[in-house]
């Protein structure tokens, strides 16, 4: 894995970097935090969770991926992702009013969202509401919190319960092998980029022909 030139690195399609200019345009005005309840660290981060979002730029190429994906009145499960969630709600990433989403977080924060929020805490992995039906979901994309074999294969039984078949995993590079032994994933090319520097080089994976591999 040598380092790759930025021709490598996927970019933002013009529709979606002009609505998230206009976005922050009238979200920023007078504060250093965007304002609007979907804005990427509305929720701020507490590390006692685990928690270190996406930087907005990593969120809407995540949303476009999963978009794209999940096609035509596609189903979109974000497994403690809060920013990839609140991207694909902004109203930026072209096709993202023609999918539904919903985030599955341990942190009630997120309970602003809604019908859209579902509690999930990772140690009991298929302990979701009534209403999620198995295989149910057309992308499941998860960052499981913890670097752990426990945390990702107890998160891998939930991916497995909630995905129809295409798995978005975002984790250390590290967890490559384990990865593809519970969720038969390849690594990607694509750098995923946090609004904080984490100590352990981050990667995504996935489980299908995708643009992110090359």
């Amino acid at each position: 894995m040598g380092d790759s030139s930025d021709d490598d690195v996927p970019t933002l399609s013009a529709h979606t970097l002009a609505a998230l200019q206009e976005f922050y345009a009238e979200t920023s005005e007078a504060s250093a935090t965007p304002s609007d309840q979907f804005a990427v660290g509305a929720v701020d981060e507490d590390w006692r969770m685990s928690q270190f979002w996406y930087s907005d730029e990593t969120a809407a190429q995540l949303a476009e991926e999963v978009v794209r994906e999940a096609g035509e009145g596609g189903r979109i499960a974000c497994v403690s992702a809060p920013s990839v969630y609140q991207k694909l709600k902004q109203g930026v990433v072209e096709g993202s009013d023609r999918v539904s989403a919903v985030v599955l977080e341990y942190d009630r924060r997120f309970a602003i969202y809604g019908e859209d929020f579902i509690f999930y805490d990772y140690k009991e992995p298929l302990a979701l509401v009534a209403n999620v039906a198995p295989q149910s979901f057309d992308v499941v994309l998860a960052d499981p919190p913890y670097l752990s074999e426990e945390c990702l294969s107890k998160v891998a039984e939930t991916i497995k319960h909630l995905s129809k078949g295409k798995v978005l995993l975002c984790t250390g590079a590290i967890m490559e092998k384990l990865a593809k032994d519970l969720l038969d994933v390849k690594m990607c090319s694509f750098l995923p980029k946090h609004n904080r520097s984490l100590n352990n080089e981050f990667r995504c994976f996935v489980n299908y022909p995708s643009g992110l591999l090359s």
